[in-house]
């Protein structure tokens, strides 16, 4: 017999983080290169971040009971992210880290931006113009399936270990579009269209329930516990852009 999923399963993006702003800034400069000396992975929340994060918290309050797990990818935004909401909603629950859930990795392409890439990388951004986002994998990085395929591991491990529980995920905006990606059975052509079109907000919550044996959408960015002039959606990274 086949393990259950998750009764709940909460996908959260991270808040605002430093490298979101220095992409922001990056971008309105025409630069090539982000302004930021740490690896993606020590970059923190920016002060706008840390508000939403502590906001992120009336969620986790409102839930009728902690959940079993709290899974959140090891980068220091998102686990940041989740430390701040749960001490600030007063939530218990386990933290787990869990490697699959990192960034997408950009490999030779890391902090660069579309100009950037285009100056340094034409190749690569030929490559990318060809094969498209989702097959795309830079020199030392990752593509978009690639992700998917951790995605789709982790997933067997929920079934296996928190069958009809409730889990939270706080990961990052790649990794929660390739969850809506293998759940709702997309093709390429329809994540790439949901993906030109929804730009997942930071601290937004997508949540799917348990029904006839299937995680089924329930709602998707989410940010009502955010106030407008708090909602922010800037890319992680110009690498992939629209």
């Amino acid at each position: 017999m086949v393990a259950s999923y998750p009764r709940t399963l909460t996908i959260i993006r991270h808040a605002q983080s430093a490298g979101n702003v220095a992409n922001d800034a990056a971008l309105l400069a025409g630069l090539p290169e982000l302004d930021l000396a740490l690896r993606d992975m020590d970059v923190a929340l920016s002060e706008l971040g840390e508000t939403q994060a502590s906001a992120l918290g009336a969620w986790f309050a409102g839930l009728e009971a902690p959940p079993a797990v709290v899974l959140c990818s090891p980068y220091k935004r998102a686990v940041d992210t989740a430390a701040i909401a749960m001490k600030a909603a007063g939530t218990a629950a386990p933290v787990r880290h869990d490697e699959r859930l990192r960034e997408r990795e950009f490999g030779v392409l890391d902090r660069l931006t579309k100009v950037g890439i285009e100056a340094r990388f034409p190749e690569q951004a030929a490559a990318r113009a060809f094969l498209g986002k989702f097959f795309h994998r830079p020199p030392g990085g990752e593509s978009w399936a690639d992700v998917a395929a951790r995605v789709r591991g982790l997933l067997t491990d929920l079934r296996l270990d928190y069958a009809d529980r409730d889990v939270v995920i706080v990961t990052h905006q790649a990794v929660i579009m390739l969850f809506r990606y293998v759940l709702d059975e997309l093709t390429e052509a329809e994540l790439l269209e949901l993906d030109a079109h929804e730009q997942i907000a930071n601290t937004a919550v997508t949540t799917y329930r348990l029904a006839d044996d299937q995680l089924r959408l329930a709602e998707f960015n989410n940010t009502a516990h955010l106030p407008a002039e708090e909602t922010t959606a800037a890319s992680d990274k110009s690498v992939a852009p629209r």
